[in-house]
């Protein structure tokens, strides 16, 4: 059970609220709190938010003004960092030809990106590859990494890849040195290269495990450039500005969902000021055709960049997002990313088809009490089936894994719930041979088998994760505060917001108004997917309030019908503009009707 979440009855009595799901107090010490709030100058609320989430009264200024200054340590603190900043200054000082190898997600195309952008300032125009997802899978091949080669690089930069790649790397022995940089779980000894810095490396100590790669890229090149100023390269010339990358770093970080805590959080933080603040055509580009109105926040990069920058590995040209971002050309940069939305959208269009299947899959296997998910489809798009998996996970609270057959072999995706390693799991099923190929980490894993097997996979899975069995089928709520209807004010809305930016590890809060009544309530937006509401409490006051995501489930019903009747809500409460106007919200989220004593 996470930290702060009691093991007491549930919330309000809500053992299963409309949308099946209990509710369960995460609540912090209320002296905590009481200081949290007279030295930071926070409502009780916040505070109390603050306590439940371990934030202590020392490190609670840091948490709410994150900083590179005061969270970023020393980069070498990583191990082979100062191997790898040595080989890559001394190929800016001898002006060597340098190649970026990178992935086809959002982490490989940041990476990439940011080290093309620090290598270019630096006079090194060295030359991006991005393996085709279909073709050549993920990761570093023997074939790609001996073209390098022969097209005369003398290194090789493995970006958000190569950790477990020994065998295709082999293939630049003798003739370019490899550096890689990455962030996935290592299984043995690192490959033997000019230097391997990830921080999930077996024997690294740094304790920054939970970086992405484009962080590990971005401390890198800090390492880069201290080594260089040592040497005097930077005698007559200027000093690339290397926060202006901290966009790419926040982007790939959301995106990877890595826990914004720690030096993860300055990271965001800072990167949404840069983005802000525009410069990157790739990511203006972007922003035009996601129509965000609004500053970026980590929901823009998670839900409106993300998507469309990964949708070009996914289904179409894998090496788009990284040009994308690249790129310094603004008309270049319109329509790269105009293709991005158009692949994104197609993208859509096959995952939707894959869905509706998966998930009778997925509910004949949860009814039978299966603790991991294993679904296959003939013909199904490796590049749909990862997003599917998550889908399938969060619907029913079980470790999900999702694949597409051809020729006999079935390759996927997985996706785990809190407490399920599926990463160790895979790999361990690999290491039997059931797997072809398989990795990953705790929370998501890729696989490939003959589908010949899928019962005895099955059974291995279930062996080794039998105790998802016992998670109820669908995940709990944390409820963090309670707050009335005349108290959810803009002034508490902007203080709540003091807390994003909200993601993996630092969720955003779960409210609850509790004996509240729907006096308007009507669908609005594409296909009415949204119901806009406005809410009346017994002690008065009127608030506006959203559903997102609504379809015709026991939540929907009763917020379009509830006839007057009180309903108690959990959601979040969010400062909205509009020409001008601040005014708060309240993000419904799930519901329960009101019982007795509540």
């Amino acid at each position: 059970m996470p930290d702060g979440l009691l093991p007491q009855d549930p919330a309000f009595g809500v053992a299963a609220s409309l949308s099946g799901r209990r509710w369960v107090w995460r609540q912090g010490e209320a002296r905590i709190a009481a200081a949290l709030a007279e030295r930071h100058a926070l409502p009780g609320l916040v505070a109390g938010i603050l306590a439940a989430r371990g934030i202590g009264i020392e490190t609670a200024g840091d948490f709410l003004a994150p900083t590179l200054r005061a969270l970023m340590p020393d980069p070498a603190r990583l191990t082979d960092m100062d191997l790898a900043a040595d080989r890559i200054a001394a190929a800016v000082r001898s002006g060597e030809q340098v190649a970026v190898f990178g992935d086809y997600d959002v982490d490989g195309a940041c990476s990439g990106a940011l080290m093309l952008h620090v290598l270019a300032s630096l006079g090194v125009a060295a030359r991006p590859y991005v393996p085709d997802r279909i073709l050549e899978g993920y990761g570093p091949n023997a074939a790609a990494i001996t073209r390098l080669c022969d097209e005369g690089a003398g290194l090789i930069i493995c970006v958000d890849c190569g950790t477990a790649a020994a065998d295709a790397l082999a293939a630049a022995a003798g003739r370019a040195d490899v550096v890689v940089l990455d962030h996935h779980k290592a299984e043995g000894p690192p490959p033997p290269v000019a230097a391997v810095v990830n921080p999930n490396r077996l024997d690294d100590t740094s304790g920054l495990g939970s970086l992405c790669a484009t962080g590990v890229a971005f401390m890198t090149a800090v390492a880069t450039l201290r080594v260089l100023r040592r040497a005097g390269w930077f005698n007559g010339r200027s000093e690339p500005p290397l926060m202006d990358l901290l966009d790419l770093v926040a982007l790939a970080t959301v995106c990877d969902v890595m826990p914004l805590v720690g030096l993860n959080r300055a990271f965001v933080t800072q990167g949404l000021k840069v983005m802000a603040s525009g410069g990157r055509p790739g990511i203006e580009a972007l922003l035009v055709c996601a129509q965000a109105k609004e500053a970026p926040s980590a929901h823009t990069l998670g839900f409106m960049l993300g998507p469309r920058i990964n949708a070009g590995g996914r289904v179409g040209q894998a090496d788009l997002g990284l040009r994308l971002l690249a790129s310094a050309d603004p008309i270049e940069a319109r329509g790269m990313a105009e293709e991005l939305d158009r692949v994104n959208r197609h993208r859509q269009e096959v995952e939707a088809d894959v869905m509706a299947t998966a998930m009778r899959q997925a509910e004949i296997q949860a009814e039978a009490g299966l603790p991991v998910l294993l679904i296959l489809g003939e013909g199904w798009h490796p590049g749909v089936v990862g997003i599917v998996a998550g889908r399938v996970k969060e619907r029913f609270n079980r470790p999900a894994m999702v694949g597409g057959v051809a020729d006999g072999l079935a390759k996927g995706s997985g996706r785990s719930v809190a407490g399920a390693d599926l990463g160790a799991a895979v790999i361990a099923a690999r290491q039997s041979g059931l797997f072809r190929t398989g990795g990953g980490h705790a929370m998501a894993a890729g696989f490939s088998f003959e589908v010949s097997r899928r019962e005895e996979v099955q059974a291995f899975l279930s062996e080794r994760l039998a105790h998802a069995a016992s998670l109820p089928g669908v995940a709990g709520l944390a409820i963090e505060a309670t707050v009335s209807l005349p108290g959810c004010t803009i002034a508490l809305a902007e203080a709540i917001g003091r807390l994003a930016p909200f993601g993996a590890g630092n969720e955003e809060p779960i409210l609850v108004l509790p004996r509240v009544r729907i006096a308007k309530a009507d669908r609005v937006g594409k296909e009415g997917a949204t119901i806009r509401a406005y809410l009346t409490g017994e002690g008065g006051g009127r608030l506006k309030a959203v559903c997102f995501r609504a379809k015709d489930g026991p939540l929907a019903q009763a917020l379009l019908a509830s006839g007057g009747l009180p309903l108690t809500l959990a959601g979040h409460l969010r400062a909205e503009r509009w020409a001008g106007e601040a005014s708060a919200c309240f993000q419904i989220v799930d519901a329960a009707p009101v019982m007795d004593g509540m």
